[in-house]
């Protein structure tokens, strides 16, 4: 047996690594509280619909749409996270020693916040199930119906949220900075996008709180996913791209 053969074996698995990097998700006592106030903030919304919202309403299209959006903009703080605690906790240096191949590392967070965002999906669909039936159960209407699109729309809608979350972590490498500017580059393009004229046109295809709102309904015309795809690439597939680069580049202290 060859020198190349025993390291392919010793090598882990990108399954393996992505299972590693789920369990990283819940391991800090930031990732664990985050996912905590995901799922109240989810339950919080359906319990208030449940007082507030009229009877005829109180059925499961609603109660699940009601959820994606708290949702989508807390679980791209959890894709932050788990690229920059490497660095803050200073666990860079065990894993790429682990595992020397530093693209292997990203890949498997990539699966694992793609992962979390499918299961984001799940949760809202099981939170919005026990507000329909709790409805039914004291006089809403309790229908069942949601469109399929819709589901699908949800689950596009998380995992690009979180990719792009996931990418400023990867480009900044540090926590706060990434959090900050993750919400405040895309509030400052919106409101320049609604004040100056000449970015009126061009918001339409990068400004994502455009381009993702068609999401949260089940009817998305073509020229609505060509926007959406267009404003993937600068705030999504960029940053991934110069962030995986400045990761394989960066020294490890």
């Amino acid at each position: 047996m060859n020198e190349r053969s025993t390291t392919a074996e010793r090598r882990p698995s990108l399954l393996r690594l992505t299972g590693v990097e789920l369990r990283k998700l819940a391991d800090t006592r930031a990732g664990l509280w985050l996912l905590i106030v995901i799922g109240l903030a989810a339950a919080a919304i359906v319990t208030v619909q449940l007082f507030v919202v009229p009877a005829e309403e109180q059925t499961f299209r609603p109660f699940f749409e009601s959820t994606l959006l708290p949702v989508g903009i807390l679980l791209p703080v959890l894709g932050i996270l788990s690229v920059t605690s490497e660095w803050s906790q200073r666990t860079a240096l065990t894993t790429f020693a682990l595992v020397p191949a530093r693209h292997r590392v990203v890949f498997a967070k990539l699966a694992a916040v793609v992962v979390a965002a499918l299961l984001s999906v799940a949760a809202s669909i099981a939170v919005a199930a026990v507000g329909t039936l709790v409805a039914d159960l004291t006089g809403g209407a309790g229908t069942w119906s949601v469109p399929g699109a819709l589901l699908w729309h949800a689950v596009v809608f998380q995992v690009a949220n979180v990719l792009i979350g996931i990418a400023f972590g990867l480009l900044l490498g540090n926590t706060p900075l990434a959090i900050v500017l993750y919400f405040v580059l895309p509030t400052v393009w919106s409101v320049l996008g609604g004040m100056i004229k000449a970015l009126r046109t061009p918001a339409e295809w990068l400004d994502t709180a455009v381009t993702m709102t068609p999401l949260l309904s089940p009817e998305m015309t073509g020229g609505q996913w060509a926007r959406l795809g267009t404003s993937l690439l600068m705030w999504m597939v960029a940053p991934l791209v110069v962030g995986l680069i400045r990761t394989m580049r960066r020294e490890v202290a």
